[in-house]
């Protein structure tokens, strides 16, 4: 404070509203608040507030608080509490309590939640959501943020981080406030958002480090206040006592509060009722005496200090926690005694200078008192000690050094620090380094050579990394200075595991021995006499609930229960970590042995309390167990129990477990698990492990909710030849004791799939030149003179001969070219024929044709054609056409009626690319498009050539063998032969939920980025859209034009600005091309893409990374694995063979997936059929061909296809549970339930849509094509405020449904309403693509029944999806049909009127598509048997 500063009193009257309901009964700051008010109420400067106990700091607290809640008050006085948390960090569970009752109090008028979180007062994830202050110990605060997965969101949010009693830097627990501090600095750097820091402190001789150290501007925002501002003067006495006031005595053990006893008046007998544990206390509250300490239960400290606050105590005998937890002031307080014992030291030592001063800060009660008595009785050798501390003081050093190694991993687990140069920078935000600069010679520093403290900082680091390397806590690469953490280091962190020593007092030793006969159902190894002996016997009393007397016994057992459960939690996790799954069980079941305070052997239903202890006796006596409970009846063992018994938590796991030999080596189990309970959220561990290994193969955490009646999971486990007998999957709740199940893996009967033909070998040939196509035309399409090797070594086959090819060689080997090559030869040899290349999705299609309309059709004059949903040319353009480019789904719809489209029979050749995608969910078109083709060939006797492009296989020769393809065709080259190496690098990432899980996945990213890829180009692979986002904005936080301000979307302006770029589907078309033209010119160097592009677009970079291998899958509504095809093609991007001579690929998968992906991505996946789920679907539409007309047609038909060749080779994958037999008696099999519901299949809607009403639009939204719409993650909220704005209800309960989401955005759609996010505009088109086809189906099912006013509804319905107008006019008046009869109505003909006025259309008879462009109101005459009817559109 400035000399002459001029002190202004602030008035409570003359704050704003906010303020005067929150300090209300107050009349004014005091003069220290008022000093403090402006800086602290209306700006966002960190603060530091150096000032005596008893100054008020706790109201600046306040005032910063108010600043918070003010910058986040809307107009119209609501709060948007959602957007911030503030942080109280109290040094003592006991003041948490005490300042969540006065925060709460202050603001409740405001509606602001307070809530305590520490060891003592967990909170749930809803409950820390839904409240806006959360006021906690630093140790408990240091738990919550150094969790990279599951809080990252909640540390955030915070806005403002108050650290009370700061002083506490040279203390023990000092080192965790350099952590938290440190932590939230660096946050506050990297992610550019702001956190404001308050630290309050006791007056300090150095304050200026601790403002530095907490970034404080020492002209604005540091404050220093000596004694002369203490509101109680107080007077220091070492000799003499005074007890006619209130008395507070602070001791330093347990036993010694105990001992200190002055008799006083008699307290009322009536407040002895309240205690109930403790003998000591109800023998001396008689006396007017009270005992404080840290080991009492909270309910029992929390007596005394109502009691003494209150006046019926007169003595309250404490140690020095008290001081500094609890704001009790009394009259006078006495130390007894200046020495405490140090159990890290084994010694005593001298009490601190701070907590001397923090006790006296107690003495003077501000309302009663004009002065408070401090005395100090200590030893006649100290007195000049202690009068020297308190009238010189020294600065506070720091502690860190102690605990560096601890914090160190915290920092490498949590992902903030991976190097020794950010370990270097990460130390120069302590006070540690603040006061090494400083005070240079006591840490033994010699400050002359090394000015900056580099060398230094850099020796501790490297010191503390080989230690933590040592002990396996992390990965240390002392040649490069990488760090990486392990699972030990992690659960470690997580768990906050430290050394603690605890001893063995000479008087519990009876009470001991009493509790080990009594209480202990095991034996404790050790027996009384050690410590490791009295923990064990203290953690079976606590099981088994048993009664303790010896005070300092309640506050041991109370400690070893406050730590037990979070130690074995840890060493549970370990052993899963580890794989042993004897040791995984028995440490998840002491967990809940633990938690339940049961023992394991005790019967399930003792875990429910409202049963009466003799019910539960009868029940084990008579050995009723849960099952047996379950086939009794209500009236023999009464409702409760019934009840009870189906809460117990039970799994049905036997019912379907299918397993499927992938490879002859890797399994993939498909089990199903259905709930056997009544049942609310409930966690599970389940775990797959080999009985003779001992050995866990795959181990995952569900958990299972509320709303699914059945849970599959799908995983892979290896297997090994000889195989074993059988593996166990077993499920073990991680909440209640004797929920489990085991499921039986049995391999008796199992067939392994055949080992499969080596790879075709790269032969070392000598490069064809360009000039062997013998075509200059064809030459000048390219710019290199010399084919690759791959193509080289298939020239020959592609381009002189018409045999069927599959070229299976990795992505990047120039594939594109060899179906260049053979469209080549068809238009040297049949110029008249056409060409059809299929590609998997819409956008690769586009990328074909962008580059084809410039080389193929200007430069060669062929006509290319692109038929996909969203360009379809007319008969004459594909007739045509010499190359139509195309999906599999429209030209399986085109190829369908073979029989009347001349053009389909003039198809020459037939290419497919990515022809492996025959396993995926689009696979069944694939394989049914080849199946007709080589129908219509061995009908019309002209043969089609079938070119197959895909990555490498394993079972390339079936596939072969499905195409016709002999040794002549088959190029199956090793996944290795690229024109470019390729480098993998798989990182594993823990945690069970999946956005933390790729939240602490985007600084390793950051640093591959920075490894392998500084200056190159960067393709960065994510699930989602959102996560481009959010990718996007992590790698700008971590770094730190004209073409931008073309661009819409404002999060894409940003990152283009740092050289990052974005891809999705949600962007505008012309964003995206911006995009794409910035990073293929090198304009930018990073593009964060989901996961379409790797197939979309080929954009090849020097580094592709793949964050993360989930996406979420809407019909499940879960997060399922890609396909491994997905992530071969992601990697496939990596390395530019015009630029590179070696890519780069990183993975970062969750780690127990880590074994799965290290095995295939070296290794080809066979390719299977998917053809059986969908059998039905192409058998109907043969059906509707004429293709096939009897079962025995049928059978021939799937001869042709993929899936029978699976059947024959691998029985168990292909047809799942099926044992291997015949084929005839298989194929009837399948066909035979894929025929009988095809009467029904024909006619899916006569059951829904009513014969004489309107067409209700429920049955469009109720369409089974939309069931896998994605609903996202908390799309339901955003489903909810949606259906506020329109005019029609839905379900209340469905929001997360995906039929009422398209329902929504069909209502949306219609009234033009305004969409909630960028993701719905997408989601919008695809439901109105499939809209007009669900449509025409319905409108030929009710034009063949005959109903008329529900086929005039359809049409009205087409013409409000295209022109996204009439909601009210079908929905609300319905349609405007008149017509006079009393006989049912048939139509007959639909027709337009002809012309009689400019504005009507000369069409005599409608489609649907013409229909929908009528304009509304046109008049339409429907013509039915024997009358006429006029109606308005």
């Amino acid at each position: 404070m400035s000399i002459g500063f001029e002190e202004k009193p602030i008035y409570i009257s003359e704050l704003d509203e906010i303020g005067q309901l929150v300090f209300k009964g107050m009349q004014r700051l005091n003069r220290i608040q008022s000093i403090v008010f402006e800086t602290a109420y209306n700006t966002n400067e960190n603060l530091l507030i150096c000032a005596p106990t008893g100054a008020g700091k706790t109201n600046i607290a306040m005032l910063t608080v108010l600043h918070e809640i003010r910058q986040h008050l809307q107009p119209g006085g609501v709060i948007k509490k959602d957007e911030f948390k503030i942080v109280y960090v109290a040094p003592m569970k006991a003041l948490a309590a005490e300042m969540t009752n006065y925060f709460s109090k202050r603001l409740e008028p405001l509606g602001i939640a307070v809530k305590e979180l520490t060891g003592d007062m967990q909170l749930t994830k809803g409950e820390i959501l839904r409240t806006q202050m959360l006021v906690t110990t630093p140790e408990k605060w240091d738990v919550v943020t150094r969790k990279s997965v599951g809080d990252v969101a909640l540390s955030q949010i915070v806005k403002l981080l108050i650290l009370d009693e700061v002083h506490l830097l040279h203390e023990d627990r000092g080192p965790v406030l350099e952590s938290l501090v440190a932590r939230t600095l660096r946050q506050v750097e990297s992610t550019q958002s702001m956190i404001r820091i308050l630290g309050l402190s006791a007056t300090l001789p150095n304050y200026l480090d601790v403002a530095s150290f907490l970034h404080v501007n020492p002209y604005i925002g540091l404050f220093y206040f000596d004694s002369r501002f203490r509101p109680v003067p107080l007077g220091q006495s070492f000799v003499g006592i005074k007890t006619t006031n209130k008395v507070t005595t602070y001791t330093h053990t347990h036993t010694h509060t105990l001992l200190t006893r002055i008799k006083l008046t008699i307290l009322p007998e009536l407040m002895l009722r309240n205690i109930r544990w403790n003998k000591q206390m109800k023998e001396m509250f008689p006396d007017g005496i009270g005992i404080h300490h840290a080991g009492m239960l909270r309910a029992d400290r929390s007596l005394m200090e109502s009691m003494f606050s209150r006046g019926y105590l007169k003595v309250l005998c404490c140690t020095a926690t008290l001081a500094w937890g609890v704001n009790l002031p009394a009259h006078a307080v006495i130390i007894k005694g200046t020495q405490i014992y140090d159990a890290k030291r084994g010694t005593l030592v001298d009490l601190g200078i701070l907590d001397v001063m923090q006790i006296f800060g107690r003495a003077g009660r501000p309302q009663f008192d004009k002065y408070g008595e401090g005395t100090i009785i200590t030893a006649h050798d100290k007195l000049s000690h202690y009068l020297t501390l308190l009238t010189q003081q020294n600065p506070i050093e720091s502690q860190f050094l102690e605990t560096m190694a601890d914090n160190l991993n915290a920092e490498v687990s949590l992902g903030t620090v991976t190097n020794v140069e950010e370990a270097v920078r990460w130390l120069s935000y302590t006070y540690l380094y603040i006061r090494m600069r400083a005070n240079p010679l006591a840490y033994g520093i010699n400050h002359k050579m090394d000015p900056g403290l580099e060398l230094y900082r850099k020796e501790l680091v490297v010191m503390a990394a080989r230690k933590l390397d040592k002990a396996r806590m992390i990965r240390f690469e002392e040649r490069t200075g990488y760090f990486a953490s392990t699972d030990l280091g992690r659960t470690a962190s997580h768990f906050y595991i430290k050394y603690n020593t605890m001893e063995v007092r000479d008087e519990e030793m009876e009470e001991l021995e009493q509790m080990l006969c009594n209480y202990c159902e095991l034996p404790a190894a050790g027996g009384v006499e050690n410590g490791y002996g009295k923990i064990n016997i203290l953690l079976q009393t606590y099981i088994g609930r048993g009664e303790v007397d010896s005070f300092s016994l309640i506050s041991d057992l109370s400690y070893v229960a406050q730590n037990a459960a979070r130690i074995v939690r840890a060493l549970f996790e370990i052993a899963l970590r580890k794989r042993w799954p004897a040791m995984t069980y028995r440490l998840l079941n002491l967990c809940k042995v633990i938690d339940k305070r049961l023992w394991g052997f005790a019967h399930p239903l003792r875990q429910f309390s409202i049963l009466p202890h003799n019910v539960l006796a009868r029940l084990e006596e008579k050995k009723l167990t849960v099952d047996k409970l379950k086939d009794m009846q209500k009236d023999e063992i009464g409702e409760t129990i019934l009840g009870l018994v189906w809460c117990t938590t039970k799994l049905d796991m036997n019912s379907i477990a299918t397993i499927q030999p992938i490879t002859r080596t890797v399994l993939r189990v498909r089990l199903q698990i259905t709930p056997d309970f009544q049942w609310h959220d409930q966690p599970w561990w389940l775990w797959v492990e080999d009985p003779i290994n001992d050995h866990i193969y795959h181990s995952e955490y569900l958990l299972l909710q509320k709303k699914q009646v059945g849970f599959w999971v799908v995983f892979t486990i290896p297997i090994f030849e000889p195989m074993p007998s059988q593996y166990y999957i077993r499920a073990v709740s991680d909440r209640w004791l004797g929920s489990e199940a085991v499921c039986i893996i049995n391999f008796q009967h199992l067939i392994l799939p055949e080992r499969h033909p080596p790879h075709t070998e790269l032969l070392d040939l000598q490069p064809l030149p360009i000039t062997a196509l013998g075509n200059l035309e064809y030459e000048s399409l390219y710019k290199f003179t010399h084919f690759n090797p791959i193509q080289t070594q298939i020239f020959h086959t592609l381009y002189h001969t018409d045999t069927n090819v599959l070229l299976g060689a990795p992505t990047g080997s120039g594939k594109t070219i060899a179906a260049e090559l053979a469209m080549f030869r068809v238009f040297n040899q049949y110029p008249t024929s056409k060409v059809v290349y299929i590609a998997p999705l819409k956008a690769l299609v586009r990328e074909r044709i962008e580059d084809w309309k410039i080389r193929i059709e200007e430069k060669l004059g062929k006509k290319v054609v692109e038929l996909t949903g969203d360009v379809t040319p007319d008969m004459r353009a594909i007739a045509a056409a010499d190359l139509i480019v195309t999906t599999p789904e429209k030209w399986d719809g085109v190829s369908r009626s073979w029989q009347n489209r001349s053009y389909v029979q003039k198809v020459a050749i037939l290419i497919i690319d990515e022809i492996h995608l025959l396993g995926e969910d689009r696979g069944p078109v694939l394989e049914v498009i080849v199946s007709r083709t080589n129908f219509i060939s061995s009908h019309t006797n002209k043969t089609v050539r079938v070119v197959g492009l895909s990555t490498a296989l394993a079972n390339a020769r079936d596939l072969a063998d499905w195409l016709g393809i002999g040794q002549v065709g088959l190029f199956n080259f090793r996944p290795s032969v690229r024109p470019v190496p390729l480098e993998v690098h798989i990182q594993g990432f823990p945690g069970q939920h999946y956005c933390p899980r790729m939240a602490s996945m985007n600084k390793p990213v950051f640093q591959a980025i920075r490894s392998h890829s500084p200056a190159k180009p960067v393709l960065i692979f994510v699930s989602s859209r959102r996560q481009t986002r959010l990718t996007a904005l992590d790698l700008i936080a971590f770094l730190m034009t004209d073409i931008i301000a073309m661009v819409r979307e404002s999060n894409l302006k940003l990152t283009l600005a740092f050289g990052i770029g974005m891809h999705h589907a949600g962007l505008h078309e012309r964003d995206r091309k911006t995009v794409e033209e910035l990073f293929v010119n090198c304009k930018i160097q990073i593009l964060i893409a989901t996961s379409t592009l790797a197939w979309g677009v080929n954009f090849p970079a020097h580094l592709v990374i793949v964050k993360g291998t989930e996406y979420y899958d809407g019909k499940t509504r879960r997060y399922v694995d890609y396909p491994i095809t997905d992530v071969l093609q992601m990697m496939g991007r990596a390395g530019r063979p015009q630029y590179d001579d070696q890519g780069k690929a990183v993975i970062l998968v969750h780690d127990i997936k880590k074994d799965f992906y290290k095995k295939f991505l070296y290794e080809p996946f066979p390719v299977e059929s998917s053809l059986l789920g969908v059998l039905s679907d192409h058998l109907n539409a043969e059906i509707a061909a004429g293709t096939i007309t009897s079962k025995q047609d049928a059978m021939d038909y799937i001869t042709w296809t993929y899936f029978f060749r699976r059947l024959v080779m691998n029985p168990r994958t292909t047809a799942g549970n099926l044992a291997y037999f015949h084929v005839s008696p298989s194929l009837f099999f399948f066909i035979s339930p894929s025929l009988f519901p095809l009467p029904s299949s024909l006619t899916p809607f006569p059951p829904s849509l009513p014969s004489h009403s309107p067409f209700p639009p429920s049955l469009l939204q109720d369409a089974e094509e939309y069931a896998e719409l994605p609903v996202r993650h908390n799309e339901d909220q955003l489903n909810s405020e949606l259906a506020q704005r329109l005019p029609l209800q839905v379900n209340p309960h469905s929001y997360d449904s995906a039929h009422t989401k398209t329902h929504l955005l069909l209502q949306a759609h219609f009234s033009r309403a305004q969409l909630p996010c960028s993701d719905y505009g997408t989601d919008t088109k695809t439901v109105l693509d499939n809209a007009i086809r669900i449509c025409q189906a319905m409108l030929d099912v009710a034009a063949n029944e005959g109903w008329l006013v529900t086929a005039l509804s359809i049409c009205n319905l087409v013409q409000m999806i295209v022109q996204g107008v009439g909601l009210i006019s079908l929905f609300m008046q319905r349609s405007q049909v008149h017509y006079q009869s009393t006989t049912k109505q048939h139509i007959h003909t639909l027709y337009q009127h002809q012309p009689t006025h400019p504005h009507t259309h000369t069409v005599r008879s409608i489609s649907l598509s013409q229909w929908s462009k009528v304009p509304p109101g046109s008049p339409i005459t429907v013509q039915c048997k024997g009358l006429q009817h006029q109606s308005k559109c």
